[in-house]
Order: structure tokens, then sequence, then C-alpha cells
């Protein structure tokens, strides 16, 4: 990690009273998002509190602001470095004394920081969950008066979450050696059953409890079925080869073979995986933070410590094992608000390599693992609204047309009668429970079907069965894909646990029965709708959302930034988002009154910023003036 030097930290101003004038004041913008306000009043209040917000929805903020609002050090538990250099970056750009203590530091650097914590000189310190299990850390924040303790991903602390880390089990601690501080937990995905571990956990004391939408409207959702599949990726990056994006691989392997085949191909690209080297891997982290490369190609391992707001899509070129990861992983798309797509590609044959290495897992594991596969495929299979689908798996319902971002509503997938094979299907069901007295599951079902010579099968004698072949003109995954959504219709049943089966549902049987119609959905497109098309266009570009950008004074205030940024050794984003750019680029603002009024220009940013992109907007104009004809 790239450690840069901090000045010493120049005191707060204090608003004790005013949240939204601090808000405008130090952040620059005018008004709270969802739940921000609640979630500010009850910290300064003094309350736990937990707070599960969507990526981007503003979850720091909830605890930067009070942070600035009271005396005292407000410290953040933060799982990676990555996160702590962008948030304590931002918020010096923004004038706020914050710091961070890790192994990144020298030692001299990290003396001077302790000398600023015990001289009360900042507001904020991000430390990671092991840090905080060191004996001589725990004696040093009792002399730092800490007046809240911030646990910023909070799910890792429950090992029903998707990301679990030991480390953050300990924290329960801070509870009983602080035990007058208050806690505030919080992280953007967590079901039902989390939640309450997490409150459990940390042992927080009647917390106040606030729960987002999960909705990130701003976010295109769509499944591409894989065919020619790098040939797709790459049509779709050359179509957005000024912006930035993330490409999420299943292994180290693939990460690193589609970053070269992307850079080879004329669009720069770097890897980002546990295998590499840790300079290495800060280095190209580091040049994507700073908009110097435009696309990364990762493992998971990429993206929980990223801060960065303009990331314009998120390309899964694998499957994600469930779909708390990919709500997780897409959620690092339009962190800012503007549009941003979400692209998966799938095929069955990636569900059953995932399915072959959850074999290797001991059988709670395994279970729980086989769950939340069945999940994740029955989204990338389903006909269904995505949106609906991802907020149903969280507990919350999508009101009927309320989408406008996915390709299930966008472009509605095409259906077939397909009640000769759900026939099919279900009496093959029904004919293996009498012959053997005892069910089987999917694979095996298809494999009947097909009339495949298995050793299973001869050893129950299936091969005997009158549905033993029935199906042998449809493909085996075919018959897979079937099976899942005859599920998914409700007309079989998923049992749970180690030896998962199918067995017929009270609606699958009358169906069965009495010969009901069953229509069953085409297989998702193996092509992606390009931008430029008139009819299912999924992805307009962020400008024609956000009205009547001037695209070329954008293109020029974000070159601006770009410099600015590179002088301070920054990310480009921690001078002004897009958003500002955008809103500066449409309502070209003439005078520092007018700039200010822009949403994410604070009083320190129109200070130290101001002069120059009032200038280059005031350049630009007289540029066009000049330009127009003589009437």
């Amino acid at each position: 990690m790239i450690a840069t030097r901090e000045t010493q930290p120049p005191v707060t101003t204090l608003f004790d009273a005013d949240a939204k004038m601090a808000l405008k004041h130090h952040f620059g913008f005018e008004a709270f998002r969802p739940l921000q306000e609640e979630i500010v009043r009850d910290v300064l209040a003094g309350r736990d509190v937990f707070a599960l917000l969507p990526t981007g929805g503003g979850k720091s903020l909830c605890f930067q602001l009070p942070a600035v609002m009271r005396e005292g050090l407000t410290v953040v538990v933060s799982p990676l470095i990555a996160l702590m250099k962008d948030q304590v970056d931002g918020l010096t750009t923004a004038g706020v004394p914050a710091t961070f203590l890790n192994s990144a530091l020298d030692g001299n650097e990290t003396r001077r920081r302790l000398r600023g914590l015990h001289q009360g000189a900042y507001r904020l310190l991000y430390l990671a969950p092991e840090r905080l299990a060191l004996d001589h850390v725990m004696r040093d924040l009792a002399q730092w008066n800490v007046t809240r303790f911030a646990i910023d991903e909070a799910h890792c602390i429950s090992e029903w979450g998707h990301d679990f880390r030991p480390e953050y089990r300990r924290l329960a601690e801070l509870r009983r050696t602080f035990p007058a501080v208050p806690v505030l937990a919080l992280t953007a995905t967590a079901t039902e059953r989390v939640r309450r571990d997490i409150v459990a956990s940390l042992e927080l004391r009647e917390p106040s409890v606030y729960v987002a939408s999960f909705n990130r409207p701003n976010l295109r959702y769509r499944v591409v079925a894989k065919a020619n599949t790098f040939a797709s990726l790459l049509g779709f990056v050359r179509e957005r080869s000024k912006e930035s994006g993330i490409v999420y691989a299943a292994s180290r392997r693939q990460a690193e073979s589609l970053a070269q085949k992307l850079t080879s191909s004329g669009i720069p690209a770097l890897p980002y995986h546990a295998g590499l080297e840790g300079s290495e891997r800060t280095y190209n982290q580091e040049r994507f933070r700073r908009d110097d490369v435009r696309v990364i190609c990762a493992t998971i391992a990429f993206g929980m410590g990223i801060d960065k707001p303009n990331v314009r899509y998120v390309v899964h070129y694998d499957l994600p094992k469930s779909l708390e990861s990919y709500y997780q992983e897409t959620g690092r798309a339009g962190r800012d608000g503007l549009p941003a797509d979400c692209m998966l590609f799938f095929s069955a044959s990636d569900a059953a390599k995932l399915r072959g290495f959850l074999d290797e897992k001991e059988e709670r594991e395994r279970a729980l693992g086989l769950e939340a596969l069945r999940l994740m495929t029955g989204y990338a299979e389903s006909a269904e609204c995505r949106r609906a689908v991802l907020l149903r798996h969280f507990g919350e319902t999508l009101a009927a047309g309320a989408c406008t971002g996915c390709d299930n509503c966008l472009a509605p997938r095409a259906t077939f009668d397909g009640t000769q094979a759900a026939q099919k299907f279900l009496s093959t069901v029904i004919r293996v429970r009498q012959a053997s007295g005892f069910s089987v599951g999917l694979n095996h079902l298809a494999d009947v079907l097909c009339g495949r010579d298995t050793e299973k099968m001869r050893a129950w004698y299936h091969d005997s069965l009158s549905t033993f072949g029935i199906g042998k003109d449809v493909a085996r995954s075919q018959w897979l894909a079937i099976g899942r959504e005859l599920v998914r219709l409700g007309l079989l049943r998923q049992t749970d646990g180690l030896r998962s089966v199918l067995e017929l549902t009270d609606t699958g049987r009358s169906t069965l029965l009495e010969r009901r119609s069953v229509q069953l959905t085409v297989a998702a497109p193996p092509q992606i709708p390009s931008r430029k098309g008139a009819r299912g266009q999924l992805s307009p570009s962020p400008g024609a959302i956000a009205g009547a950008t001037d695209e070329t004074l954008f293109d020029e205030l974000r070159a601006l930034r770009k410099r600015l940024a590179d002088a301070r050794d920054v990310p480009a984003y921690v001078i002004f988002p897009d958003t500002a750019l955008r809103a500066m680029a449409r309502e070209v603002p003439r005078n520092a009154t007018e700039l200010r009024r822009i949403s994410g220009v604070g009083d320190k940013k129109l200070q130290d910023y101001g002069d120059a992109f009032l200038a280059a907007i005031a350049a630009y104009a007289a540029r066009r003036e000049n330009a127009q004809p003589d009437a």
C-alpha cells in the first residue's frame, strides 16, 4: 500500500446542532440520503445503532458527520487497508482530520500519527479488527477520548454471512472494555438471520435498527448465456472504453488471462487476486483507483476495500457462489447514483463446477453452499424480474412494474408450451419413488429421461422404468434446466441437507394428474444488446440520465480533476465525484456562489479547487462563444 504522509490536521469547525449545515460545509451535500439523518441523530444521541444501507447508500457519512459535530475520537473498524486509505484521503481533502494505523506505515510515520492521536488532533481513526486484538492498542484507546465505535462491513462478524472473518468475533470485547462507548454497526448486505447475529455478537444494547431498501434503481441487471464469451465481453467493454469497470472471474488464472487478452485487444486491463505479490496487488489497485487503467480483472479478493464511486459496470465472467456475494459485488457499480451495468455470463456447467468444489467441504458447509448455489442458479435462469428476485432474497418486495432496468423486464423472455416436457419430468419423479421407495436428485432424473447407462441406473433398476429414455430427443442440459424451472414454478420441491432430492409438491401432483398446461421459458440469449440500439437499450450513458450535460465540457473537467488529483497523490474522485462534474457541465456555474450550490462541493473543496474549475468552465464557455457563427 502506498502510504502518503499526512500534514498535521487543523482543528475542525463544530456544528453542535445543525447537521445539515455541517453536511454542506464538510461534504458539500444539501440533503441527506434515505435514513442518514435518522441514523446520525441517534448516533449523536449516544445510542447503539444497527444500520443496513445498500452499497452507495452513504454508510460512511453516518459516522463521519457525527465525528465532526462532537469532540472526541470516532474509531472505525474496517477490514481492508485500501478502504481505510480511500476514506482518509477523502476526509483529508474535505478538511476533516482523520488517520489510519496499519502495517503499511513505516515506524516513523506510525509514531507521528500516534503523537497526533495522543494530542487529540484527529476526529476519526481507522483500524483493522486484527489490530484491535493487540493489548497495547486497547490501552492506547483508553487514553484517546473515544466517543464511539463504528464497525464497518459488520456482516463479517456473522458465521451465517457470506464473508465471515473470525477476527471480527473478538470485537465483542470492545463492549466489555468500553461499556459506556456507543457502537454503530454498518453493513450493505445481510439477511434477517445475519442481522440478528450481528446485534447479538456485538452485544448492542437496545439498538436503533435501520434497514434501507436493497433496491439500487440505477443498476441495470442482465444475464447472457455463455457463447463466444470473450468476444461478447470485448464488445461490451469497447463500448465503454472511457468508463471504469470490474470483471470478476472464478479463478486467479482466469483473471490473469482476461486481463492479458483485453490488453492485447487494445483495452488496458490489470489483474487482481490473492496470488499476486502484495506490492503488485497494491500497485494494480492504485492504478485502477486513480483512473490510470479503466478495467480490473479480479477474483472475489477484490472490491470490499474499494470506495471508487464511478465504476460504470461490473461483469461476472463466471457464476458467483451466492446471491449475497453477487449483490455485494454488483453493488460496487454506480455508487455515485449514475446508471451502471451489471452483467452475468451464465452456463449450467459453471454451476456444476461449483457443485463439484462443494463436494470437498464438510457436511454442514456443503449443505449451506448447495442451497446458496441453487438460489444463485435460479436467479440466472429465471425469466422473472431480476430486481424482484434479488430483493425477495433479502426480505423485500418490489412493486409490480417498478423495475425499469433488467433484461427480463425490458425485453421479456419468450415462453413455449412445456406441458409435455413437464409431464415427462414429473412422471419420472413419481416412477422413481414408486420403484425404489426413495427420491433422487436432479442429475439422476435427467439421466433417466435421457436413457443413460450408468452404474446407479443398473443398481437401482431404473433402466427398467417406463420413463427411461423417453426424453432422448432433448439434451441433458435442457432437462436439467427444465427441472430447475419446475422447482421455481412450485411443481417440485428440492429438499435441504447433504443429499438433496426432488419431490412433487401438491401443485405438481395436481398439475400432472389434471394435465394442466405448463409454460416454460426460453434460455437467456447468448448476445448482448448494443448500447447503440434503439430497442432493448439497457445502458444509457450517465449523461443521458443526468440531463443536458455538455459531454465535451465534462471530459475537460475530468481531465482537470485528474491533473489536480495526481498532483495531490489521491484518486480523482476524491477531488470531486462524477456527479459534481456532470452538474458543473450541465449548469455552467460562473462564480463561487453558483459553484457552491452544486452537490458535492463543500467549503474546503471550494477554497482549494474552486478557482481552477471556474477558470476551466469560463475558458470553455468563451471558446464556444467565439466558435459561434455571426448572426
